[in-house]
């Protein structure tokens, strides 16, 4: 399958990319509608690439750790465009770049698996499972780069060593508003999911019936800490930061299964 879409579409991520690092390694950083913009190109090329895809192997392209990785950028891309126009210009919303460029990038580093077209008929449930599942994964990203933000505008505040870009930054109560948000609408999308899943009889499949489950109570834990207000800020970032990285291992969990 031809690359071409998917490759100008890591360019422009990459642009936003190069543009953010470059503000910030000459401490000149200002919201730009650039960032904006290549964003929305991005996403545009993303959705033809992935489309182009989905018609080639007649379902939701989720068939392999390639097609995984672009479509976690791809709902990466769509939750930033999607929110508010203070978040998209903050050094919050431009720091969202370079997360889908590398996951990208990442993805282009791969050999494009074969599109092999199935026999069996399209099962929507299992269609539902799939997407809404890896839309929940784009919410917990940014939910990560939130808490990011946060954590280091509290060290910034302690250390009393502020940078240029601190001041771009959106308050401490918005950040962590933020990061609660996309926790919450995170894990509404993943239940949504693992309910399609459920249904389709997803579940019943051993080691990836472990792996949703444990991903679901990890976030489960952490929304309803969240909602009986028994952890601080603090830890809800550090905790939102872990649990992503924690859900990316499942990832490569889940292509093992696939493969084997």
């Amino acid at each position: 399958m031809d690359r071409i879409s998917l490759v100008i579409s890591t360019l422009c991520f990459l642009l936003g990319f190069a543009y953010t690092m470059y503000a910030l390694g000459a401490r000149v950083y200002r919201g730009s509608p650039l960032n904006f913009c290549a964003m929305v190109a991005g996403f545009g090329f993303q959705t033809v690439w992935l489309y182009q895809r989905g018609q080639m192997v007649g379902r939701c392209p989720l068939g392999s750790l390639f097609d995984l990785l672009v479509f976690l950028a791809w709902s990466v891309t769509l939750l930033y465009l999607l929110t508010g126009t203070t978040y998209r210009l903050s050094l919050l919303g431009a720091l969202t770049s370079p997360l889908v460029f590398l996951l990208q990038g990442a993805a282009l580093l791969m050999e494009t698996p074969v599109a092999v077209k199935s026999g069996t008929p399209v099962k929507p449930w299992l269609e539902l499972h799939a997407a809404v599942s890896v839309v929940a994964y784009g919410a917990f990203a940014l939910a990560s780069i939130a808490g990011g933000m946060m954590l280091f505008q509290e060290r910034q505040l302690k250390t009393r060593r502020l940078h240029s870009f601190f001041f771009h930054l959106p308050p401490i109560q918005e950040l962590a508003a933020a990061n609660r948000r996309l926790i919450y609408v995170g894990f509404s999308l993943l239940s949504v999911g693992l309910l399609a899943g459920v249904l389709n009889g997803v579940a019943h499949v051993g080691l990836l019936r472990i792996v949703s489950a444990g991903v679901w109570l990890l976030y489960a834990f952490l929304c309803l800490a969240l909602r009986n207000s028994t952890i601080s800020p603090h830890r809800v970032s550090w905790l939102a930061i872990g649990a992503f990285l924690i859900l990316l291992l499942t990832v490569w969990t889940v292509e093992i299964v696939a493969r084997g």
